[in-house]
C-alpha cells in the first residue's frame, strides 16, 4: 500500500517560495524589457518608412506600387506598435 504522503506532496516552505517569487518578477522584467526594445525597434522601423514613403511622392507608376507596400507595411507596424503599447503600459481603470 502507498503512504498518504505520496498521494499528497508537501507544501514547500516559505523559504522555499520567495526565490521562485523572485524568478516571477525577474522574468515579468525581462519581459517588460524584450517588449520595450521590440517596440523602440518598430517605431524606428515605422519613422524609417515615413521618410522613404515622403522621397517616394510624386515617383513615376511603378515606384507608386512601391510606395503602397511600404504604406501598407507602415499601417502593420502601426497596429503591431499599439499593440505592443498596450502590453508594455495597459490602460488603467480609475
Amino acid at each position: 500500500m502507498s503512504d498518504i504522503h505520496d498521494l499528497h506532496p508537501q507544501k514547500p516552505d516559505a523559504q522555499e517560495k520567495s526565490p521562485s517569487k523572485n524568478r516571477g518578477a525577474a522574468n515579468q522584467s525581462d519581459r517588460a524589457d524584450v517588449l520595450k526594445a521590440k517596440l523602440q525597434a518598430l517605431l524606428s522601423e515605422h519613422r524609417d518608412l515615413d521618410d522613404v514613403i515622403a522621397q517616394l511622392t510624386g515617383a513615376s507608376a511603378s515606384d507608386q506600387l512601391r510606395m503602397q507596400r511600404l504604406k501598407k507595411r507602415k499601417l502593420a507596424l502601426k497596429d503591431e506598435i499599439a499593440r505592443l503599447h498596450a502590453l508594455v503600459l495597459p490602460d488603467i481603470i480609475a
